[in-house]
Parts: C-alpha cells; sequence; structure tokens
C-alpha cells in the first residue's frame, strides 16, 4: 500500500494534475485546464486501472475545501468525470462497513490498524485462479498468506473492520491513518457466513 501526500493548496495540485501526460500521449497538454486519464495516470503511476486512479485522486485532494475540490473535479475531462461518478469512492468508519459498504467499490475508512500475525488470530480465506495448462482451476487460500492483515478499529466504538494490503509494502504504522481501496468479499467461514475486508492501495496520515 502506497503512502499519499494530499495537496494542501489548490493551485499546487491543479499544476501538478494538468501535467502533459507522459511523453508518448501527444494530444494532453500541461496547462490547458484540462485534467485527462493519461494525467492522472502519470502522476499516480496507474496506465489502465480506472477504479484505482479514482481512489488516488480523491485522496490527493481531500484535506483541499469543498468548492476547491469542485473546482479540481470541473477540470476532468468527459470521460474522467464520468470515472470519477463511477468510482467516487464511499466514506465510512470501520464500524459502518459491514452495513453500508458496497462490495467492488471504492472505499475510505479511517482508524488505527492492528496487525493480525497469527493465522490462530484470522483464518478468512479467498478465491485465487491457478493455470494448469490451458485450464483455470481455482482454489482457497488463508488471505495472510497473500496480505499482511490488519483489524482497524475507529473512535467511537470497539467494532473492528479487516483490511488487507500486499505483503511488498512496508507494514502499517500504529496510527490513526486514512486507508483507501476496494470492498471485496471473503469465502464462507466454517459457520456458513461471508465476510468482507478492504484490499488497500493508498494511505494517509491522518
Amino acid at each position: 500500500m502506497e503512502i499519499v501526500k494530499p495537496y494542501s493548496e489548490i493551485n499546487k495540485a491543479i499544476a501538478s494534475l494538468d501535467n502533459g501526460g507522459r511523453f508518448y500521449n501527444l494530444l494532453t497538454k500541461a496547462e490547458d485546464g484540462i485534467i485527462s486519464q493519461a494525467e492522472l495516470g502519470k502522476l499516480g503511476g496507474i496506465f489502465n486501472d480506472k477504479q484505482k486512479m479514482i481512489l488516488f485522486l480523491e485522496l490527493s485532494i481531500s484535506r483541499l475545501k469543498e468548492n476547491e475540490k469542485e473546482i479540481i473535479i470541473s477540470k476532468l475531462d468527459k470521460s474522467l468525470k464520468e470515472d470519477y461518478l463511477k468510482y467516487k469512492p464511499q466514506n465510512l468508519l470501520p464500524s459502518e462497513v459491514k452495513n453500508k459498504g458496497i462490495l467492488s467499490s471504492n472505499l475510505i475508512v479511517t482508524g488505527v490498524p492492528k496487525l493480525i500475525d497469527s493465522k490462530a488470530d484470522f483464518n478468512g480465506f479467498i478465491m485465487i485462479p491457478v493455470m494448469t495448462g490451458n485450464v483455470t482451476t481455482f482454489t482457497l487460500i488463508p488471505l495472510i498468506d497473500n496480505y499482511d492483515v490488519y483489524e482497524l478499529r475507529d473512535d467511537k466504538t470497539s467494532e473492528t473492520f479487516i483490511i488487507a494490503h500486499s505483503k511488498s509494502f512496508k507494514k502499517l504504522p500504529n496510527e490513526k491513518i486514512v486507508v483507501a481501496g476496494v470492498l471485496k468479499e471473503l469465502e464462507k467461514n466454517e459457520k456458513d457466513v461471508k465476510d468482507i475486508f478492504l484490499e488497500a492501495n493508498y494511505y494517509i496520515k491522518n
């Protein structure tokens, strides 16, 4: 999971976002008043994942005033505006996610993460594809095998919510952070109940 440094000034945000894209994006121009997918992708280091681009954008402008955010959104090109409306994340407390969260959608939650480092303390499973020759099959593996798994607790309740991010990144700090990712579903447990978790992509320090 990558850390994002939100903009504190709208002028800096516009200058950074309206960047002309990569050298091979010949049809995009820097400082033309329009923010394109190529320009947002260049800034976030993202190529084709539109859902992730919008998540990055939302965190990047999260510290701006509401009217300043509206100015940024107004500068998105037509296609990117449509993507923004489609993938705009929910903002929920960890205690609200189970009742209000929408599966496969972008989500932003705030809380203090506590690492779960033992399979005895967490036994959630995910389904992953396995290629055998030209045949694709699926197998169950523990979530904790592929991800660092955390309990995220908010200030208002004692309820927790599971977040997970790739083991290739550094461990999360044990302090209040804002986490952004995609809400996904675990496979059924021994009680035949499905739980949910956030596959985290970005965070900012609160």
